[in-house]
């Protein structure tokens, strides 16, 4: 059996404004009815695969098992990082819970949850041949044939002889190149592109970074040991956790091993680094060049993407040539095709002017459901709240605002101070300032009711928990 180690605790910006550090992109629906992540774990899942070991932030934790609930997936752990440290100690906290279950011998597959891979047949094919040299103690890195000259991606050489599964030897890994560069190697076709998937036993990738990153390999150790248990989650220790340098697994031991393979790859694979390769992989893009999605239209347009991410935005596009729009409730982003990767640049502009759109999703997701702003002045607010069947808020109250609920759809089970009553579509509530209050929905389906704030301060921070199923830290 092969644990698949699947990373989701990133919170890239190229893809902004529907990827934000609130809300990245591989909980997104990006290329069809699945999100990233939940394709990834499907595609590892079934004969042959454990249940999947996952990687990702406290804030992520509960949006993770719900998508995995989703799909039918149980995951053998949920690893929490109290903050991002790049791949390298991630994949070895992965490595250590599981050589301590299944033995330093069983295999792990590493592998993003943020990109796609249109061929499924081709990449288990793929990981069926790595295997052998894997069991021998290699460790085995997957390289993309390369379909085009790309500088967003790091590159592979691989050496020249390979054995009867098609591994070879890894000679060198290569940065991400200029355009002359890349335009050299891909006319060369000896080189591939560096996908940033592993296949190894745990006790390989564990001897490798005694051996070359002895360091980073101290701080995880101790961070595993005094991880505690929280629901169904492991908390790695934050204390021990904030002393690990932030660092690839890449440039810590796949670099300097000497154990290293490559397993060429054709299946369809993109890192979806930016709307430009969104536009690319997207199996509805058009002969003309053209992806659309939600309620857009493209009247005499050529090699454009036009997304709209709200039923109440119609995007239409006239005479279009090599743009990318892409618009949010909150936020709307117009570019060329050609500075794709350019849009980070923009999320660094709108954090100078701290504007609440570089980082925070319109929909805030929370383990009970999700809420978002309708309206915001200086003294009130407007929410609208989705809270899942059988779901609970903590109980709690507010120093600084009063609340008034209308229950829209479904049954509310409301507690105000000792009573507990339920409330009916069309029917409200009033919570005054400081009073202990609770939300819960005892029905099947979801309940959805207005929220209306008042008062001098509004903050997502004004609360006071007295009880919470989901075991919330401050602040969470």
């Amino acid at each position: 059996m092969i644990t698949p180690v699947l990373l989701a605790g990133g919170s890239g910006t190229r893809l902004w404004p529907l990827s934000r550090r609130s809300y990245p992109k591989q909980f997104a629906e990006l290329t069809g009815p699945k999100t990233l992540f939940q394709a990834t774990a499907e595609r590892l899942s079934g004969e042959g695969f454990a249940p999947p070991v996952v990687l990702t932030q406290s804030d992520f934790r509960f949006i993770a098992t719900e998508q995995l609930a989703d799909t039918g997936i149980d995951p053998g752990a949920v690893m929490l990082e109290p903050e991002g440290r790049n791949t390298a100690p991630a994949i070895l906290a992965a490595a250590l819970w599981v050589a301590q279950k299944a033995g330093e011998q069983a295999l792990m597959l590493v592998a993003p949850s943020d990109h796609v891979i249109a061929d499924s047949d081709a990449f288990w094919h793929a990981i069926a041949a790595a295997e052998p040299a894997a069991r021998a103690g290699r460790l085995v890195t997957f390289g993309i044939t390369p379909d085009r000259a790309e500088t967003g991606y790091g590159y592979l050489e691989p050496g020249r002889e390979a054995d009867a599964q098609g591994v070879m030897p890894l000679v060198r890994f290569i940065e991400k190149p200029d355009v002359a560069q890349a335009c050299a190697m891909y006319e060369s076709g000896d080189y591939l592109w560096n996908a940033g998937v592993f296949l190894f036993s745990a006790g390989a990738i564990l001897d490798a970074a005694r051996t070359h990153a002895p360091t980073v390999l101290a701080v995880v150790e101790k961070a595993f040991a005094a991880a505690c248990a929280d629901l169904g989650f492991l908390r790695l220790d934050p204390e021990a956790w904030s002393d690990s340098p932030d660092i690839s697994i890449d440039y810590a031991i796949m670099e300097r091993a000497e154990t290293v393979s490559v397993m060429p790859v054709q299946a369809g694979w993109s890192d979806l680094g930016d709307w430009e390769a969104v536009r690319r992989a997207n199996p509805g893009t058009r002969p003309d060049g053209v992806t659309l999605s939600g309620p857009a239209t493209a009247i005499d347009c050529r090699d454009s993407l036009l997304r709209s991410e709200d039923p109440r935005i119609e995007m239409v596009g006239i005479g279009l040539e090599d743009v990318i729009a892409v618009a949010m409730p909150d936020a709307v982003l117009v570019a060329h095709r050609s500075r794709a990767q350019d849009v980070k640049a923009a999320v660094s502009a709108l954090k100078a002017r701290n504007a609440a759109q570089a980082t925070d999703f319109p929909r805030d997701h929370r383990p009970w459901g999700w809420f978002e702003r309708l309206v915001l002045s200086d003294r009130f607010q407007v929410k609208r709240i989705t809270v899942k069947p059988g779901a609970a808020l903590s109980l709690q109250s507010h120093h600084h605002r009063a609340e008034h609920w209308i229950v829209v759809q479904g049954t509310a089970l409301v507690t105000l101070g000792t009573e507990t009553r339920l409330v009916t579509e069309n029917e409200s509530v009033y919570i005054p300032i400081g009073e202990t209050h609770r939300l819960e929905n005892p029905g099947k389906l979801p309940m959805v009711l207005i929220e209306v704030q008042t008062g001098a301060y509004l903050g997502e921070d004004d609360i006071i928990r007295y009880e919470d199923v989901y075991m919330r830290l401050a602040g969470e």
